[in-house]
């Protein structure tokens, strides 16, 4: 059992105040594997006073020497990538591939993305011929709340553009995910970021989640994770006039036409089962047009029976399992939901693949017939499972894809460049993605609607922990 009971608080690692121990259930063997301290409403009040006090030194250090202490925090993070892929594989079940693989660079693949996008901010704007001037200036102490499903991506989109912009800051990681947080306490420790500037306290979202949330010397909380603790998060900060920004969940849809490519069923699949099906922008919905529909779902079942399912331990190409059992239960649940209101099982199902008896592993399934306003077609499931439905037209398409709660990402497959333009605009979503093209260097990543409405990455995500003043006279 790793012991990891200390939270990074000024410049040092220090017993908790008012904590209480929490282990980390392995989810590939449901064994413990690491215990920590869920830190209260004392631990984080030391966490804020610490950012508080290095707030003065950190906001006014100008932009060349932020920007020389994330080059460190980049060069000392090439030295733990392995520490890093570890961690996030035993804590949440990637496989050690793909932790390695994806889930690990994912920190540095973004860290140097800010590094780009800092370069053009203008920290001082001239505003017309009359002597007006815009200043952008950091927001001061945030609140920094990040989930267990992609721990260094989501860590790096908030941490990293936080130092840029001249802001302290306290991050509170999930309980699930608490080993990879201390990796990056470690890695700026090691860069040299002054005491203070970054702190870490564990703890849950009832605890120190609210405390953090409600504090009244924290200007900002952004927070990823889901829509119901994000609603709660803005009630929570409404009385301190927080800046709160928000990156939820999502059901996007995949719009597949009969002139897409020949890969595009496929590659829709595999998009899904990644990461076990735990990520915000998976392509959950598979719309397909009804002339390649049964064909569509052919392929699906065969992508899906062919994808792997083993322990995070396993090398090769493979899934792990989902984070924990409630995770697990949820899913279970609405794969039983998806038989009991008759959409047609293609592949997969209810219970663990017939070789595993231990562990919380899904079944990779599909869905076809899939009808709107089925359980499955509107609940972000957060598991491998795909639900297929059939379209006769652009503009039914178009609709069904729309009509959800959430809006973060959605995908087109066709060869048409114009209606490719057309949907692209109307497809009421934070992304779009078509035709396996992923979105380029620096865009930002976020949504609409229930999927929230934060702008993480690039030059936006840098701008979201700056204030805007406008002066005078200057």
């Amino acid at each position: 059992m790793i012991e990891k009971r200390h939270f990074y608080i000024g410049g040092a690692w220090v017993e908790p105040r008012d904590g209480r121990e929490h282990v980390v259930i392995d989810p590939s063997t449901e064994e413990g594997a690491v215990t920590i301290m869920l830190g209260g409403p004392q631990d984080v009040d030391a966490a804020v006073g610490a950012a508080k006090a290095a707030l003065p030194g950190w906001s006014a250090t100008p932009p060349a020497p932020r920007r020389a202490a994330v080059e460190r925090i980049l060069a000392e993070y090439h030295k733990r990538e392995r520490d890093f892929a570890e961690a996030i594989s035993l804590e949440m079940g990637a496989p050690i591939d793909f932790a390695l693989a994806e889930q690990a660079p994912s920190f540095s693949w973004h860290t140097e993305n800010f590094l780009e996008a800092f370069d053009r901010i203008e920290w001082l704007r001239p505003l017309g011929p009359k002597g007006s001037m815009i200043a952008m200036e950091p927001i001061g102490v945030v609140g920094l709340i990040t989930p267990w499903n992609w721990p260094a991506n989501q860590i790096a989109l908030k941490v990293i553009p936080a130092l840029l912009a001249g802001c302290t800051m306290v991050l509170k990681p999930s309980e699930q995910s608490p080993l990879s947080a201390v990796v990056v306490a470690e890695i700026l420790h090691a860069a040299g970021v002054p005491a203070g500037v970054f702190n870490l306290v564990h703890g849950d979202g009832a605890g120190a989640g609210t405390r953090l949330s409600t504090h009244p010397d924290v200007e900002m909380i952004s927070f990823t994770g889901s829509t119901r603790a994000g609603r709660a998060i803005t009630v929570a900060a409404a009385d301190t006039f927080k800046r709160v920004t928000l990156e939820l969940g999502g059901k996007g849809a995949n719009l597949v036409f009969a002139d897409a490519d020949e890969r595009a069923v496929e590659r829709g699949v595999r998009h899904v089962m990644e990461n076990t099906g735990q990520s915000c922008n998976a392509p959950s919905r598979m719309l397909v047009e009804r002339p390649i529909y049964e064909m569509a779902v052919e392929t699906a079942r065969a992508v899906a029976e062919g994808t792997r399912v083993g322990p995070a331990s396993e090398r090769g190409d493979h899934i792990g399992p989902v984070v924990n059992a409630r995770q697990w239960e949820h899913v279970q649940g609405l794969i039983q939901k998806g038989i009991e209101e008759g959409a047609r099982l293609v592949a997969g199902g209810p219970g663990r693949p017939e070789h595993l008896n231990r562990g919380f592993f899904v079944r990779p399934t599909v869905f076809a017939d899939v009808t709107p306003g089925m359980s499955i077609e509107k609940i972000e499931i957060f598991g491998p499972v795909l639900s297929m439905l059939p379209f006769d037209t652009e503009e039914e398409a178009l609709a069904i894809a729309n009509d959800t709660a959430y809006g973060l990402t959605n995908y087109v497959q066709t060869g048409d460049e114009a209606r490719r333009h057309r949907l692209a605009r109307q497809l009421k979503s934070g992304m779009v993605e078509m035709n396996g093209k992923s979105r380029g260097r620096g865009a930002p990543f976020g949504g609409t609607k229930a999927s929230g409405r934060a702008r993480e990455g690039g030059v936006w995500g840098i701008e979201e922990f700056l204030e805007v003043k406008a002066i005078s006279g200057w």
